[in-house]
């Protein structure tokens, strides 16, 4: 008789707790024991978005642009912080049906860089609950397709409209852009802001002054046809 299978919890390590999150924005120790499991765990999502992409890709073969390497980038900065609050994410799932107009968009937030080791730490940890929220996504259409001709080479102005999810909250966002095409291939550029109480994150007071309550929002994405 085969024994039933049973988990069995794995000490690991410990990391150092925060007494006040928003206190020290540029400083903080992690634990380095927790690193390879959480990296493992990190591919293991990368891989996953990975399958959906071209899962989502499949059903359209022809008429679909996609890229896996998409920039995002965004600038939570005030004027009186002595730093830029600001981070780039060169992975961004990204795929756009011609025929439909359906636009995708899936980024991990632990994909995103910054300047300093501690501000990424406190941004996964402290702001974006980044284990509990791991991934932010759009879905949504081109709001204006016909006036987007995906045969003929040039830029085009275009505005989607859909639902952006962000720390577990979903919201409705309408976002003008430009996306031009050449050949078989898409360049996709829009901008827009996002107040973060909107998203239910919320900013320390000790560091209201340096950390912007709407966050600017950059995306630059290179497609090619599938």
């Amino acid at each position: 008789m085969k024994r039933p299978f049973k988990e069995v919890p794995i000490a690991i390590g410990s990391t150092k707790a925060y007494k006040n999150p928003g206190a020290e924005l540029y400083s903080a120790d992690a634990g380095s024991s927790m690193l390879p499991l959480k990296r493992h765990n990190f591919q293991v999502k990368k891989l996953f978005l990975t399958i959906c992409l071209f899962a989502l890709a499949g059903s359209t073969y022809g008429q679909t642009y996609m890229t896996r390497t998409g920039k995002i980038y965004f600038d939570a900065t005030t004027k009186a912080s002595p730093e830029k609050i600001e981070g780039k994410n060169n992975e961004v799932a990204t795929i756009i049906d011609a025929k439909t107009g359906d636009v995708r968009f899936q980024v991990l937030i632990k994909s995103f860089k910054f300047e300093r080791e501690s501000m990424q730490e406190h941004f996964n940890e402290n702001y974006m609950e980044s284990d509990k929220f791991p991934k932010s996504e759009f879905k949504g259409t081109i709001a204006n397709l016909s006036q987007v001709n995906f045969s003929a080479d040039g830029t085009y102005n275009a505005t989607v409209s859909g639902k952006l999810t962000i720390h577990g909250v979903t919201i409705d966002v309408s976002v003008p852009g430009t996306i031009a095409v050449k050949g078989p291939n898409l360049k996709v550029n829009a901008k827009f802001p996002v107040k973060l109480k909107d998203v239910n994150i919320t900013i320390p007071a000790v560091v209201a002054d340096k950390v912007d309550k709407v966050v600017s929002i950059s995306l630059d994405c290179d497609l090619s046809k599938k």
